[in-house]
């Protein structure tokens, strides 16, 4: 504790300087690129060098502001950013046109209903059947669909969520659903992977794409090989799942041991997937 009087810094802040740095003058030198101050000067900082110095920013803004949000358990949401809602079905069969394209589109409309079990599980994991108090903070990836529906289901009950989005090379923007203080967008999906995982203490896998893939394979491996401690893992869709990925043909190839496909559970309600979690916390 400071001596009375006696003020609790003699150095100014970064803030304060880059204010000053900022004061009008208007001489060769200060005009050039080089006399930025290093913390101010955008084109030093998107160098192929200072990749590193990225990488650490990425990690460290989320992390502060996570922190002080006072957010340290997650329930994390991966899926399809193509799945439509039930309220938007009809719309992806009408814009259908060739026979290819409806057959796909039917097949997506099919998943449709996963939308609202996603929102339903992101509602039971915002609160507790007998307090109401927040047991999660739900998290997904920010963007549409499943994604969307996991927001949307904490939005429901009152509770905020956060949404990890990543630049990509077409547009998009958080869905409506994301506490916008939670929202925070990515370059290095390498970083935005790690967000997802250091506070996770359930993770929900409805049907999706390349990303969902690897998303839940980066996490299998980490439980199988002891990185991370196990936790709830739970994947909506035996139909889908047991279709596009033959888990029991990988042990029996012996590429896997048969223990780990004790690593998650194949779900198909909210609350068939809420009571494995509520089981494994005691809730």
């Amino acid at each position: 504790m400071n001596p009375p009087h006696v003020p609790p810094r003699i150095f100014p802040t970064a803030r304060e300087e880059a204010v000053a740095a900022n004061a009008p003058t208007s001489v060769p030198q200060t005009e050039h690129p080089a006399y930025a101050l290093a913390f101010q000067d955008n084109d030093f900082l998107l160098r192929p060098e200072l990749r590193p110095v990225r990488f650490q920013l990425e990690l460290l803004k989320a992390e502060l502001a996570l922190g002080e949000a006072g957010i340290d358990s997650m329930f994390v949401f991966y899926g399809s950013a193509r799945i439509p809602s039930p309220e938007e079905a009809q719309g992806v069969l009408d814009a259908a046109t060739t026979p290819e394209e409806k057959a796909i589109a039917e097949r997506l409309v099919a998943k449709s209903h996963y939308y609202n079990v996603a929102r339903e599980l992101a509602a039971l994991a915002s609160c507790n059947d007998a307090g109401g108090e927040r047991c999660f903070t739900v998290c997904s990836g920010g963007g549409p669909s499943i994604m969307e529906a996991a927001n949307r289901g904490a939005a429901d009950v009152g509770a905020p969520s956060v949404g990890l989005n990543i630049v990509l090379p077409f547009e998009q923007v958080p869905n409506p659903y994301v506490t916008p203080g939670l929202s925070f967008q990515f370059h290095y999906f390498a970083l935005r992977k790690m967000h997802f995982l250091m506070r996770a203490k359930a993770v929900a896998v409805f049907p999706g794409g390349f990303g969902t893939f690897d998303e839940m394979f980066e996490l299998l491996t980490l439980v199988q090989t002891g990185k991370v401690a196990a936790l709830p893992i739970l994947l909506y869709g035996r139909e889908f799942w047991t279709k596009v990925v033959n888990f029991e043909a990988l042990a029996d190839e012996g590429v896997i041991a048969r223990s780990d496909l004790k690593l998650f559970h194949i779900v198909e309600t909210a609350q068939e997937g809420w009571d494995i979690v509520a089981e494994q916390f005691g809730l």
